[in-house]
């Protein structure tokens, strides 16, 4: 009797458990649309440890620049970030190489990487969360984005 109910509780929590977590889709079935051509690798932009500035202040002498990590490989293919700066912000980051060999990818890709370069924008770091689904594609990426940091600390 007793292992019935200490069976049936525990059953019953991890129901509980699998209800609560959330998916990271964000819309249902009309988001397996990649979001934009934003997301589409570039192949003018794949050299790795590129950068650039342009002097775009309003007086304040703030630099802007955009420093490429390096192309880190996974399981699935290399993931490589282009990270925008102002000064010391991060104001951007563009993925510019990422696995595409099938449909799951790009569907995994196209909702992980707005994630992503989100969770990057409001740390202001490499230190981000790995997106459900796409822990290879996370690792690269924060891997490539701290590479491109650190270059840009160098300089």
């Amino acid at each position: 009797m007793r292992r019935a109910v200490v069976t049936c509780t525990a059953t019953a929590a991890g129901v509980v458990l699998l209800l609560s977590l959330k998916p990271h889709d964000g819309g249902g079935a009309g988001s397996a649309a990649p979001p934009s051509a934003a997301l589409a690798p570039s192949d003018a932009d794949s050299s790795s440890g590129s950068s650039s500035s342009s002097g775009s202040g309003s007086g304040s002498g703030s630099t802007v620049r955009t420093v490429t990590g390096d192309a880190v490989s996974t399981r699935y293919g290399p993931v490589q970030v282009k990270v925008t700066l102002d000064g010391t912000k991060i104001t951007k980051v563009d993925v510019v190489q990422y696995p595409t060999h099938d449909h799951r990818d790009r569907e995994i890709n196209a909702s992980a990487i707005p994630v992503l370069n989100e969770e990057a924008l409001a740390a202001q770091s490499a230190d981000v969360d790995v997106v459900s689904g796409a822990t290879y594609t996370s690792d690269g990426y924060t891997r490539s984005l701290q590479s491109a940091l650190d270059r840009a600390a160098d300089r």
